[in-house]
């Protein structure tokens, strides 16, 4: 039999020490493998990574990230640390790459490197049934998709899944994030946790739209490929609004009747990943989120039951996926807590987590998935039991 359990805990206190002296009481006695720490941007991170890091056994790996908001089965938190404690039948290798802003291809690269390194394996040798990775970024670098390509130049089918790195100040001439690897505390970088296990496991995404059939093009972009000049022809902006019924000042993501409510997503196979707009801009483009070229054809989806959906996630979706489901980590779109705020749905989304298996995890600066860099999403590295 092999398997993969969580325990999880939570703390408000502030103070590194104290803080690091709860969660650890709070696990219990036992020796995990791995820690993870999800906390709130404002605390002082290098502090409560060596005061948790002193309180852990030698052998213990821990991993982290600042957050825009902290994940457990209790709900969504502001404020706090969630941390994980996972324990059984796998094998861990940590790798951290730094320089995104730099060349985020090769921050990719040697993150992976150094990963498999830490377990002993070749890349070109890992078989995508044994090996999963964890991706974590500095989320306001923008950089996913070119550190995917750093990543799997070597491991194509390696499966990833992941999030950004993020902060709850809403000021991007404020926001920063940052990522922990053991005692490293680290920005403008790119973490990689490399599992290796015979335990039932899979990299999953929930979204909470459906798709329409209807499609549109962008048939012109910047030179940096994040903003659509043209859709379909015609000024972007005014084209997206035409398609919503609604004004541009209205298309701003997280507003009632903008992007998030028919977001775009790009068709792969069956599924749909969603790749939204995020901001009109004055010059009446559209920036996104992720890199945009010439001709792509995206699919409008529309609006589905948030709370709903999400929660037949857990309770569906994820047995059928995983044998015997007993620890998730989860990274949730900032974008969808924005929608879920001006909406007035955040008490319905923060309870369906009751419904996950033993969960822990943070809001995220946009998701990894599959090697995509995708948004509005909520992504899982979900272990069970055989």
């Amino acid at each position: 039999m092999a398997q993969v359990k969580m325990q999880t805990a939570r703390t408000t206190l502030k103070e590194p020490d104290a803080a690091a002296e709860d969660l650890l009481s709070q696990l219990g006695g036992d020796t995990p493998r791995l820690v993870t720490m999800f906390a709130s941007r404002e605390r002082d991170q290098l502090a409560l990574n060596r005061a948790v890091r002193a309180r852990l056994p030698a052998g213990v790996r821990l991993i982290g990230a600042t957050t825009a908001g902290e994940l457990d089965n209790t709900g969504i938190h502001e404020g706090s640390v969630v941390m994980s404690a996972l324990f059984g039948d796998f094998e861990i290798g940590l790798g951290l790459g730094i320089g995104l802003s730099v060349d985020a291809i090769s921050a990719g690269a040697a993150a992976i490197k150094r990963a498999c390194e830490d377990l002993g394996v070749r890349q070109q040798d890992l078989d995508p049934r044994r090996y999963v990775g964890l991706v974590i970024d500095d989320g306001f670098r923008y950089k996913k998709e070119e550190l995917l390509l750093g990543i799997l130049e070597k491991c194509q089918t390696l499966v990833l899944v992941g999030g950004g790195a993020s902060d709850a100040n809403r000021d991007p001439a404020k926001q920063s994030a940052l990522v922990h690897v053991d005692g490293e505390v680290a920005t403008d970088a790119v973490l990689v946790a490399l599992f290796k296990t015979n335990a039932p496991w899979a990299a999953l995404r929930s979204h909470w739209y459906v798709p329409t059939g209807e499609k549109l093009t962008i048939t012109k972009v910047d030179e940096s490929h994040t903003r659509a000049l043209e859709i379909d022809g015609h000024p972007a902006a005014k084209r997206y609004a035409e398609i919503l019924g609604v004004g541009v000042d209205e298309l701003e993501f997280g507003t009632p009747r903008g992007f998030a409510v028919r977001p775009t997503a790009l068709r792969v196979g069956r599924e749909y990943f969603i790749r939204a707009a995020w901001s009109p801009q004055e010059d009446g483009s559209i920036l996104f989120a992720n890199l945009l070229e010439e001709g792509t054809e995206l699919e409008l989806m529309k609006l589905g039951d948030m709370a709903g959906m999400t929660r037949s996630f857990f309770t569906d979706e994820v047995p059928r996926r995983v044998q015997n489901p007993q620890a998730a980590l989860l990274f949730h779109c900032g974008g969808r807590m924005w929608y879920a705020s001006a909406t007035n749905t955040t008490q319905q989304l923060a309870e369906t987590l009751r419904a996950a298996p033993t969960a822990a995890g943070m809001n995220v600066h946009f998701e990894i998935y599959s090697g995509f860099h995708i948004n509005t999403t909520l992504t899982a590295l979900v272990f069970g039991a055989n």
